[in-house]
């Protein structure tokens, strides 16, 4: 199937671009949620009527990722776990906790944005957490995980 992207997706394209994909990657994710529409004559002459309006859109999202991306290296966030002696964590500390600490902190972040490349944190200690809030950026945010008193 054959998509006009209205938006960058990454490891796809960007605004504007006709890409072939897979039918139920059109029809169960990137149409539904507006980020693309079908290429077909009538849509793509409607594209080119409002790429201009969409190619504003799409810097103001950029703009305000690049913001949160400022905020976000700047923040420092303390995460308290209950821990045993060896610093091991019962349980873990996964997106869910360390979405609700950043938006506690001021700014705003989806669990979904974060990305933990080595899964849950078990342990104590300092770490980096990296967020994924556009195509183009990512930030990266300090991470402190102390045990409970």
């Amino acid at each position: 199937m054959e998509v006009i992207l209205l938006e960058k997706i990454a490891n796809l394209g960007s605004l504007g671009d006709k890409v072939s994909i897979k039918n139920g990657y059109a029809r169960n994710y990137l149409i539904p949620k507006g980020k693309a529409v079908v290429a077909t004559a009538k849509k793509i002459a409607e594209f080119e009527v409002r790429r201009a309006e969409l190619e504003k859109i799409a810097a103001e999202k950029l703009a305000a990722a690049q913001a949160r991306a400022d905020a976000l290296s700047k923040l420092h966030i303390t995460i308290e776990h209950k821990a045993g002696d060896e610093g091991r964590l019962f349980g873990s500390v996964g997106t869910h906790a360390i979405a609700d600490a950043i938006v506690k902190a001021g700014v705003q972040v989806d669990k979904s944005e974060i990305r933990l490349p080595h899964g849950t944190i078990r342990h104590l200690g300092d770490f980096e957490v990296h967020v994924h809030l556009h195509a183009d950026i990512n930030a990266v945010c300090a991470v402190q995980i102390t045990a409970e008193a």
